[in-house]
């Protein structure tokens, strides 16, 4: 077992996807001497003696961040910085800007320890050994220790009234669930007969799953530990049908619709919904540090104001913000720049790391038999890509300053071929034209729109969330030149939740959203966004919830190619390294072919607001999702005042 140091120059630079078998990770174990006596935030409540001194509430070896390495400087404490969501929902932002995982990504894109100490990997890839932080606390000042693990495995994902459906899919390698262990107070292990390639870049994922809880707060509201008389009184006065919702209602990690509850995140929670604004304040128990062993985060509160979406370039320009991103797109660049020189702000333009600004996404399991065939035709999806004008649409709404692309992995990922982000995407109306003459689709109503096998006009409905006005745009520009092939357009503006629930359901017949988010893939990423493996995934849905839930709801894949991305992504899943790149080539070659999804338009820069005297946000950085967490990546918690 090889051991890495995670603030060494040898730092874990091949674990990018997480699967570098036969090291572990090891967190930076010292606490910096010179550290300051006390956060100021903290001072009174020290003094008063509701909390005890900074030392006390560190554990014994926190997580120093290389400010060298992250070219960061140290910073002074104090302040709040401000920036807007669009809607309430969206208060989980900050459980991904704060990025407090297990094991996190760099801004290198290697993954470290961070709540964990180590992690320790054995060669075969299938035991994980998670060592904790031996004093590292909750929010609340209890321990946060290895039973937290073993509630999470024993007492929620394996109890059928709070998990149906059993454990999270990257708990299982095939039918296999782990096998979980305590080994001490401070160290878990997880172990699979197989390697489990899943593991590790779940544990980072921006979403993260969690696979710890504040155990000693939520068995209050779980029948094992709780007098049932109480705990049926508490049901009861909620108004619920069980105490497993209440255990659900009273968790919660990632909506944060408790406030009560205990977390490890840099920032806390203070405001219940519904509000429109939303005030998160320092946690006294975080377990980070800068190079000189001041706790981290640095600023004191973070303010979620929460705003209509089409306001929020204004609002922005009005100076109300201290960092955004969220909501900006490049057609507000312009406005924001001629707005610097009255505010105290920055604005910046990041890469992003989506293999597509936005895509269409045909639903090849949508209900209506007649179109479900049509869409299945690979003519016909080749067919609407070569029919749009992605250089009119780049002109258009990108200032030329976007690149057309297919809707995959990008040129810095060594998956990348220049045919994954060409094929198809040449605007040509007679090819187009001549493929869907192919089909038999030759038959057009007076105004000249094709006629489908049932007589029906060829009418799309694409279906929209609306919260990109953008993605509107471009449906406007791209409907106009589908009737050039005698497909008519009609837009269709619903909530995001509304929008996938229908097309789970089958009633989408095409969908836009944004492209794939990990269009910086290696070998070791989960190519779940490219296979048939998610419900989220709006080209094919019904297939996704068939996985997700072991063949008890939704579709067995059943055409030819998705059968074949389902073994290569099965291969991918048994393999070493090599084998994993030639499964990954295997289903890019695929994707590239079939056109499941439709790429539009890609390399659109992000920009970023920045007020002046904030420190420590970077000039240049990824805005990604997936992997990167937008801001998480870059420690929020790092950033200061310089005032």
């Amino acid at each position: 077992m090889i051991k890495l140091c995670a603030s060494s120059a040898v730092s874990a630079r091949r674990l990018f996807g997480g699967l570098m078998m036969g090291m572990g990770l090891v967190g930076t174990s010292l606490l910096p001497t010179g550290a300051q006596a006390e956060v100021p935030y903290f001072e009174d409540a020290v003094a008063k003696g509701t909390l005890p001194p900074m030392l006390q509430r560190l554990p014994e070896h926190p997580n120093v961040i290389d400010f060298g390495v992250e070219g960061k400087t140290v910073g002074k404490y104090g302040g709040e910085f401000v920036t807007i969501m669009g809607r309430s929902k969206d208060i989980r932002m900050a459980v991904v800007y704060g990025y407090a995982r297990l094991v996190g990504y760099d801004q290198d894109l290697n993954l470290q320890p961070d709540i964990l100490e180590a992690l320790d990997v054995n060669e075969e890839g299938n035991v994980f050994t998670l060592h904790l932080r031996k004093g590292h606390k909750w929010s609340d000042g209890a321990p946060f220790t290895a039973e937290d693990f073993r509630y999470y495995w024993e007492d929620i994902v394996n109890n059928d009234e709070l998990f149906p459906v059993g454990p999270p899919r990257f708990l299982f390698v095939g039918d296999e669930p782990a096998s979980f262990e305590v080994i001490d107070e401070y160290t878990v292990r997880y172990s699979w007969s197989r390697p489990n390639p899943f593991f590790l870049t779940e544990l980072a994922a921006t979403r993260p799953p969690f696979i710890y809880r504040p155990a000693h707060y939520l068995k209050q509201f779980h029948e094992q530990y709780r007098d049932a008389a109480e705990l049926d009184a508490l049901v009861q006065e909620r108004g619920l049908r069980s105490w497993a919702v209440l255990h659900t209602d009273m968790d919660r990690p990632y909506k944060l619709s408790n406030i009560d509850r205990p977390s490890l995140e840099p920032w806390l929670i203070t405001t219940e919904e519904p509000s429109d604004r939303f005030v998160f304040v320092r946690n006294p128990y975080y377990h980070r540090v800068d190079p000189e062993g001041n706790q981290l985060p640095y600023i004191d509160r973070m303010i979620f104001n929460i705003s209509n979406s089409k306001l929020v370039p204004a609002k922005v320009g009005a100076g109300e913000v201290d960092l955004q991103s969220r909501i900006l797109s490049l057609k507000d660049y312009t406005f924001l720049k001629q707005s610097e020189a009255k505010q105290n702000y920055q604005v910046r333009l990041w890469d992003v790391g989506a293999g597509a600004y936005a895509a269409l996404y045909p639903n090849l399991t949508c209900s209506d038999p007649v179109w479900r065939d049509v869409i299945r035709d690979v003519r016909f999806r080749r067919a609407l890509s070569l029919g749009i004008n992605r250089t009119e649409i780049n002109r258009v709404l990108f200032f030329g300053l976007a690149q057309p692309t297919n809707n995959t992995v990008l040129p810095k990922s060594p998956l990348f071929k220049p045919e994954y982000r060409e094929n198809f995407i040449k605007f040509d109306v007679k090819a187009a034209n001549a493929l869907l003459d192919e089909m038999g689709l030759d038959k057009r109503d007076g105004d000249g729109i094709r006629l489908l096998p049932d007589g029906r006009p060829m009418e799309i409905i694409v279906e929209t969330t609306g919260e990109n006005p953008e993605h509107d745009d471009m449906l406007e520009l791209i409907g106009d030149s589908w009737r050039k092939i005698g497909v008519k357009m009609y837009i269709k503006g619903l909530q995001r939740e509304v929008l996938r629930n229908r097309a789970y359901s089958g009633e989408t017949i095409m969908s836009i959203f944004n492209g794939v988010d990990n269009g910086l893939a290696t070998a070791n990423s989960v190519p779940s966004e490219f296979v048939p493996v998610q419900q989220d995934s709006l080209q094919w849905p019904k297939w996704g919830q068939y996985y997700q839930t072991n063949g008890e709801a939704g579709e067995a894949p059943d055409m030819p190619a998705a059968r074949e991305l389902m073994d290569l992504y099965n291969k991918w899943q048994s393999s070493n390294e090599k084998g994993r790149k030639e499964a990954w080539q295997g289903i890019l070659d695929i994707n590239s072919e079939n056109m499941f999804s439709i790429g539009l338009i890609g390399n659109v820069p992000q920009p970023v607001v920045v007020d002046k005297d904030l420190r420590n946000v970077p000039e240049k950085g990824i805005h990604s999702w997936e992997p990167g967490a937008f801001f998480g990546m870059y420690r929020p918690d790092t950033f200061w005042w310089d005032r």
